[in-house]
């Protein structure tokens, strides 16, 4: 095994049928071609984000971006490198990006329509995929860009983002009618930031489904406007038109939640997958058929509205306001080394990581 540090290459890799089973395995550093540029990760973070990953990563194509041998994968996450050589024109050696990274030593990119705030790795295998996943920031181009708080925008900001993009698809469907918003897994990073940002819409009663051990930590964040433990779920007032926001992916819960409101529900959203080894329902559940929320077709949908810029300042905005109510409750671990990859990833993947605590793997001092 070969230590980055010494000019090395690893890769961290799970098996794609079994996400305990790990592997670190030494690729070597490739040779760069004219017109790529070999990045070196520095840090990452590690959230049930990046299991979701994991679990719908064939369904979703989330193990194309960075391929790995047969049975095996590389489960994306977002972070920061630094540009350790290039043969790229206009991205010189030292540039900090931000962005989606493998969980490796290193990558190898293809940027393309650089600005002097970010560029698009033009990789070819990456061509068909989610353009949204393909954009890197150049930090010293990044307005605002604060680097006392890389830790919490590499755990909070790709959350927040789907956060926001939830938000607006709602707001863009005047909620589909409803009047209450029911959020599972509401202890999940990504439902903190839409309760935060449901809170702040007139007319909207924003409601926290949570087990009883996180339920005092999700009340306390004062997002929510009611907390309900999943054993309590028949509480949940069936006499207002409501929408289902799922960030738990666990069948039994959202059974149980339809088969209670029905009669209610306009729509039903899946985001997440926290809870990926509970049983799934057998059979239709009643009310509308639950639908993926595919993040990046709302920020397509948006650009073009929008425009960059806009879409761009409207989420810088937001984020600026959640990020500012963030600091009552989230401390944030940073582990070092390569060999802390595992416990992490097992410790998030498993469902053990405490709902106020945040993961950041460092690999390098830089």
């Amino acid at each position: 095994m070969v230590d980055p540090t010494t000019g090395g290459s690893m890769d961290f890799e799970v098996k794609r049928d079994d996400l305990r089973a790990t592997r670190t395995v030494d690729h070597g550093v490739p040779s760069l071609d004219d017109g790529q540029a070999l990045l070196r990760v520095s840090r990452f973070a590690l959230t049930a984000n990046n299991v979701t990953y994991a679990v719908v990563g064939e369904t979703m194509s989330y193990w194309s971006f960075f391929p790995a041998d047969d049975g095996w994968g590389r489960v994306p996450v977002w972070g920061y490198a630094n540009v350790e050589s290039s043969r790229a024109q206009g991205l010189p050696e030292g540039d900090r990006v931000y962005g989606y990274l493998p969980m490796s030593s290193h990558l190898v990119v293809t940027p393309t329509r650089l600005t002097d705030a970010s560029f698009v790795d033009a990789t070819p295998h990456r061509s068909g995929l989610p353009p949204a996943y393909n954009q890197y920031q150049r930090v010293a181009g990044v307005a605002g860009y604060d680097p006392a708080r890389e830790q919490e925008y590499a755990v909070l900001r790709p959350l927040f983002v789907t956060s926001f993009l939830i938000d607006d698809w709602l707001d863009d469907n005047s909620m589909f009618g409803a009047r209450s918003v029911v959020l599972a897994s509401a202890s999940s990073k990504t439902a903190l930031g839409l309760a935060h940002l449901l809170s702040g819409r007139e007319g909207v009663d924003v409601v926290g489904l949570t087990s009883e051990r996180n339920a005092e930590f999700v009340s306390s964040v004062g997002y929510y406007d009611n907390v309900v433990t999943y054993d309590k779920i028949t509480t949940l007032p069936t006499d207002e038109p409501s929408v289902f926001v799922d960030m738990a992916g666990g069948g039994r819960v959202l059974a149980d939640v339809h088969r209670h409101l029905a009669g209610s529900l306009q729509r039903s959203c899946l985001v997440g997958i926290t809870h990926w080894e509970d049983e799934q329902p057998s059979g239709d559940v009643p009310g509308p058929p639950p639908a993926f929320f595919f993040a990046p077709d709302q920020l397509v949908k948006r650009r073009a509205d929008w425009g960059a810029d806009g879409l761009d300042s409207r989420i810088e905005r937001a984020w600026n306001e959640f990020v500012a109510s963030v600091d009552g409750w989230l401390t944030i671990d940073e582990h070092h080394g390569f060999d802390a990859i595992e416990p992490t990833w097992l410790e998030v993947l498993e469902g053990r990581a405490a709902p106020n605590k945040g993961h950041v793997v460092a690999l390098s001092d830089a």
